[in-house]
């Protein structure tokens, strides 16, 4: 855009990477909220994925006591690596546009993580989203929402704009 300066690669990269860290902390704190309001256990869903994703690729975690550990650690690090994925993706197409409501920009972003870590799940069988209901739904929903809504506004102010 003419007339506009726009802010390194590699610092956007680095905002974008920063923003999606925190987007990452605000949906474990919900989440974790969640499980202690309603005393809910830890979803085994992405544990379940990370064991389908390392059977189809052949390089199984294997099948003694601590593999479980393993399948439940390799989830956790998949789910931080599509969140800071969206949080670049965020800040790479932010670089060529307007900036958007916080609100607005956030409940999208939000959705798009949403959409990035559920696709996997329903594709692979690994949970039928179409059973969820509404607490797990909800369950799903908030935590994303808190993580779109955190990477936009640590991202626009950063990057020393208002969204």
């Amino acid at each position: 855009m003419i007339g506009r300066r726009r802010t390194p690669v590699g610092r956007a990269l680095l905002v974008s990477a920063t923003a999606g860290a925190a987007g990452t902390a605000a949906l474990d704190a919900v989440t974790y909220l969640d499980m202690l309001a309603r005393g809910r256990p830890v979803s085994e869903i992405p544990a379940t994925l990370a064991t389908r994703i390392t059977g189809a690729l052949e390089m199984g975690l294997g099948d003694q006591p601590q593999d479980a550990n393993r399948a439940r650690a390799l989830g956790g690090l998949l789910g931080n690596l599509t969140a800071l994925t969206v949080a670049v993706g965020y800040g790479l197409v932010r670089r060529v546009t307007r900036p958007r409501p916080t609100l607005a920009a956030g409940l999208v972003l939000g959705a798009a993580a949403m959409a990035a870590s559920d696709t996997p799940i329903a594709m692979s069988g690994v949970s039928d989203l179409r059973r969820w209901g509404v607490a797990g739904w909800m369950a799903d929903i908030l935590p994303h929402a808190a993580y779109g809504l955190t990477v936009v506004t640590v991202h626009e102010a950063l990057i020393g704009r208002s969204a």
